[in-house]
């Protein structure tokens, strides 16, 4: 009797087939040990395998298993009987599924009459988006020149297979849609997100928050077929999934409003966000985002600028100040050491008034107000206009942040909407919503999974909001909205130029916000290191107020 061939191949490091893979050596420790044939035949008794020559067959198609385990298929071919097949079939199959793991499993082997060895075997596969998937099938092995060989056929890879056929997945294709307001599939990327392809999971935006409901519930996405090579068909249904349909998700945007914002960005070569709302309720009409991916304009952290002093106004003027009070406006003022100036270092003639400083955007006036503020007053007039709190909008925001301040400079630099002040785009298109409609309205993406909107704790007297209103509209006429003075829709607006990192002189975000008179429309324009509010974001906003009445 030989044993040449015993081994029959290469032992696979991290290969799991339990004791299999010790067959040959614990063979020769029992035959060199002096146990003989009877301790051998004992051996191979107890692994149910009577003939070597099984033994070294098997061995032989674990070499083949694991380089198909491991996504080999060109080495996994070599050790069959037709390579350039077993190659394009091979790889076929694990291009088409592409599992995360494989494992195959052989069974008892049993020489045949014709000397051939059958091997039964399964393949088990983990496949996103299908998931665990386990077939049966088996495979012949005939000895060639002292070296045991895998006899390649379609069915040896899966028995429901013929050939010309390859296995495939399926999507389930009941996966729901995003909607806008009418019902429409959404146009934003940005908001709509993504889906995976290999797996049918959303993987950002509301694709992803809401990835049960549109698809349908948990589980597998698609299903494994039979498919012709050639055209492509499946023609065969392995593996089943649920046939629940997925449920849309509607939002509160306008594709009107929606298509107006994203041209309005389309020649911005900053990163940018343009953020609208329905001052009445806070439905969100409108999120562009320049480029895609990140959600700034919901969900984006920024120092709000000059556009924050409709708070600080408001607290000025709920500790008594006046519109037509006077108003000294120099280039500097200082604190503690610490100048503040006014962009380019304008100034106010003598004679101008608080209306004047807001409308202006005079820094210096609002540093020198913050005598007539306690530490907690911007925190407090913050409060009335939502920001601070927790907002169930249906999607991820940032609801703002205004800390009562700690020290004298970090009050003057609050009322400015420096230091530790900071929002979103979405948050400010909401202060200048609450001004519009008088009181605070929570913003709302997807009013299905708002489970209670936010309320504000406190609320504006209605001689500030008339104040207010009259301020940002004189921003339009005469002062730096300048940019929005001769549009349709009686536009009223707050500029912000908001200062960023430790450069010197520093870089800036260039901001918006305003609403208009005419119309049920509330809105900020960001853009990230983008110069001036006045003069970099507001022809921005200017031809988004355009697009809207042009729509």
């Amino acid at each position: 009797m030989t044993y040449a061939n015993f081994p029959g191949g290469p032992v696979l490091p991290g290969r799991r087939r339990g004791n299999r893979r010790v067959y040959g050596a614990l063979a020769a420790v029992l035959l060199l040990g002096g146990g003989g044939w009877a301790g051998y035949h004992f051996l191979l008794a107890d692994r149910g395998a009577k003939d070597p020559q099984v033994i070294a067959a098997t061995s032989r198609f674990e070499a083949f298993a694991g380089a198909w385990e491991a996504g080999e298929a060109r080495k996994a071919a070599t050790y069959t009987d037709s390579p350039d097949a077993a190659a394009s079939l091979l790889t076929s199959v694990m291009t088409n599924l592409a599992p995360s793991s494989t494992e195959i499993t052989p069974g008892a082997g049993e020489k045949e009459r014709d000397g051939e060895v059958r091997l039964p075997f399964t393949v088990d596969m983990r496949i996103p988006g299908a998931g665990a998937v386990t077939w049966k099938t088996q495979a012949q092995l005939r000895q060639r020149s002292g070296t045991w060989t895998v006899l390649f056929t379609t069915p040896m890879v899966h028995p429901e297979m013929k050939p010309g056929q390859s296995l495939a997945l399926k999507n389930r294709n009941t996966r729901a849609k995003v909607l806008d307001k009418n019902g429409d599939p959404l146009a934003a990327a940005s908001l709509v997100g993504s889906v995976d392809e290999a797996t049918g999971k959303g993987t950002s935006g509301l694709e992803a928050r809401y990835d049960a409901q549109l698809s349908g519930g948990k589980g597998p996405r698609k299903s494994v077929v039979v498919v012709d090579r050639h055209s492509g068909q499946a023609v065969k249904t392995l593996t089943a999934v649920k046939a629940t349909k997925g449920r849309p998700v509607r939002t509160t945007v306008d594709p009107r409003i929606q298509r107006a914002a994203a041209e309005a960005l389309s020649g911005v070569r900053k990163r940018a966000a343009i953020v609208a709302v329905d001052p009445r309720n806070g439905h969100v009409l409108a999120a562009a985002n320049k480029p895609g991916g990140l959600n700034r304009a919901l969900a984006g952290r920024y120092p709000p600028g000059s556009t924050f002093k409709v708070v600080t106004a408001a607290a000025l003027l709920e500790a008594g100040r006046k519109p037509a009070d006077p108003a000294e406006c120099p280039k500097f003022a200082r604190v503690d050491g610490q100048r503040f100036e006014n962009q380019d270092q304008f100034e106010l003639p003598d004679g101008a008034t608080f209306k004047d400083a807001f409308a202006k955007s005079c820094n210096t006036f609002f540093v020198n107000s913050r005598t007539d503020l306690s530490a907690s007053s911007l925190r407090d007039a913050a409060r009335a206009f939502g920001i601070g709190g927790s907002w169930d909008v249906g999607t991820t925001t940032y609801d703002g942040s205004v800390p009562v301040n700690t020290s004298d400079n970090d009050k003057a630099a609050a009322a400015i909407g420096q230091a530790r002040v900071q929002a979103s785009p979405l948050v400010m298109a909401s202060v200048a919503a609450t001004v519009k409609n008088g009181t605070f309205e929570q913003p709302v993406l997807v009013p299905d999974a708002v489970q209670r909107k936010y309320r504000a704790p406190g609320k504006l007297d209605a001689q500030v909001v008339a104040d207010l209103r009259d301020m940002m509209r004189a921003t339009v006429t005469s002062g730096s909205g300048h940019a929005l003075k001769d549009l349709p829709g009686r536009p009223y607006a707050k500029s912000g130029t908001a200062e960023f990192g430790t450069e010197n002189p520093p870089r800036t975000h260039a901001w918006m916000i305003g609403y208009q008179g005419d119309s049920d429309l509330a809105w900020a324009v960001l853009l990230e290191d983008g110069g001036s509010g006045g003069a970099d974001a507001g022809p921005v906003a200017a031809r988004f107020l355009k697009n809207t009445e042009n729509s």
